[in-house]
């Protein structure tokens, strides 16, 4: 009975939609009908069949920021961009005061979109160009801001203004930008807070709007320098209120507190065959009149070859004993230099360590602030201040090494350099006694790469002392210059 109870069933079926042996046609759904409203409309572009509709960048985040919204526009009003909207494409137009180019955020297709509402048109076509135009522009400036954070090529690694667990969220930091009295002051405060990329910032804007003249091309050139170094900033941005910074190209180090410069030293950098690498780390100690442990690849690529030579011809000098050097075996024990058969020693069994005696000539100079890295690096003295009058400072092997170092180890003492007493640098040399210093607060440090920048309220470019600009500067612009 069963089978011709669904038989009958079926024919009934078709005779109701008056069409024997034909099964009803489905209604159509609300997903398939044409939208009529605002949201609507929005919501259709989202949808999977209509994504490629538009080419939106940050697609995940847009859907974020209009499901926040319930679909609703954002930036039109009454057939038209609304006040915030305005406002929002005309800092897009100026993305290049920022480093930026415009073409990355749709900037011409929403020129278009906000010159054909102005134009006679039917309703629903112009209801959709109004769909199109809050979407588009919504994806810009989520791309816009991404870029403002993290840079152009590093768009998807968090910066270091991102502390563990909060990543950065553009659609929540757009919808609370458009939800304040000063929509582009408030996006904008996703970049880098920090007074050199501040600086900077404003610096290319005011750049690009001098007059270029007869040196365009060069000005050009110069524009994309400072793009450059403030996409390099956003990649390694500072969170900190008080630091130490390390700028290679300028051979410079600051000490700044709070937006203030407070000291300024000059550096000698690692030359472009051992380049000092940038990082950041932490300022926890000093020593005074240090002991050099020298590092077994200097020991025998550098001090070995002199010992050799010593040994062949033998005369009323002692090389080891004329640079205060010690020599131990691999236990640890002194050894005498002059019972070594030094031609049997090459650098790959060498099996002695080699220790500098504080005091004159002493490499590390009178003084040395090691810090956390895996370079082995640190910053200490030197032991030639001549070097620090030269204009060339890519002189050393890696290490940093700063003038008038005890006038940085005073301020991160604070007020316990009083009582250290600390000796001058003279004072060190006479009478070479080593001390260690621990601070009581650590303070950051950090070695950037940054090939301009502003210094007491003037620019200042810088050479580009290990070449790693062009490379970057034609990733984000190209082999030519920008147009």
């Amino acid at each position: 009975m069963r089978p011709l109870v669904a038989l009958l069933s079926l024919a009934l079926l078709a005779l109701s939609a008056g069409r024997p042996g034909a099964l009803p046609a489905r209604q159509q759904g609300p997903a398939q009908a044409t939208p009529t409203g605002p949201a609507a409309r929005i919501q259709a572009l989202f949808r999977d069949t209509l994504a490629g509709a538009l080419p939106l960048v940050q697609v995940q985040s847009s859907r974020a920021f209009y499901r926040r919204r319930a679909h609703a526009p954002a930036w039109c009003a009454a057939q038209q961009l609304a006040p915030p909207g305005r406002a929002a494409l005309a800092l897009l137009v100026r993305a290049e005061d920022f480093g930026l180019q415009p073409r990355h955020y749709h900037v011409g297709a929403l020129q278009a979109l906000a010159d054909s509402l102005a134009q006679p048109q039917a309703p629903v076509r112009q209801d959709a160009q109004l769909a199109r135009l809050d979407v588009l522009l919504t994806d810009g400036l989520l791309a816009f801001a991404v870029h403002l954070r993290r840079g152009q090529l590093h768009a998807f690694t968090p910066s270091p203004l991102e502390k563990a667990g909060g990543p950065f969220a553009p659609a929540a930091w757009l919808a609370h930008a458009l939800a304040a009295p000063d929509f582009a002051g408030a996006l904008l405060r996703c970049q880098p807070q920090q007074r050199e990329y501040q600086q900077l910032q404003q610096a290319l804007a005011r750049w690009r709007r001098q007059p270029a003249g007869r040196d365009a091309g060069p000005r050009r050139r110069r524009a994309q320098q400072l793009a450059v170094t403030l996409e390099r900033w956003r990649w390694a941005a500072i969170p900190d209120a008080e630091y130490v910074l390390a700028n290679l190209p300028a051979y410079q180090l600051e000490v700044v507190r709070h937006g203030r410069v407070l000291q300024t030293h000059r550096l000698v950098i690692g030359r472009p065959a051992n380049p000092t690498p940038t990082l950041s780390s932490r300022l926890t100690s000093f020593t005074i009149a240090p002991e050099w442990r020298v590092p077994r690849r200097v020991a025998t690529t550098q001090l070995l070859p002199y010992l050799q030579a010593n040994a062949q011809r033998p005369s009323e000098h002692d090389f080891l004993a004329d640079n205060n050097y010690l020599l131990f075996d691999a236990q640890g024990r002194p050894v005498a230099a002059a019972g070594v058969n030094w031609a049997a020693v090459t650098a790959q069994n060498f099996p002695y360590t080699l220790r500098q005696s504080p005091g004159c000539g002493n490499l590390l100079g009178n003084i040395i602030f090691p810090f956390a890295n895996p370079y082995g690096l640190y910053l200490n003295d030197g032991p030639d201040p001549q070097r620090f009058e030269r204009p060339y400072r890519a002189l050393g092997h890696s290490c940093l090494q700063v003038q008038n170092p005890m006038h940085l180890a005073a301020y991160l003492l604070g007020p316990d350099a009083a009582r250290a007493a600390l000796p001058t640098e003279a004072q060190c040399e006479a009478a070479p006694k080593s001390r260690n210093f621990f601070l009581k607060r650590p303070v950051p440090l950090h070695v950037r790469y940054a090939t301009c920048a502003v210094v007491a309220g003037r620019l200042r470019f810088y050479a580009d002392v290990y070449g790693r600009d062009e490379e970057l500067r034609q990733q984000l612009f190209g082999r030519g210059l920008a147009r």
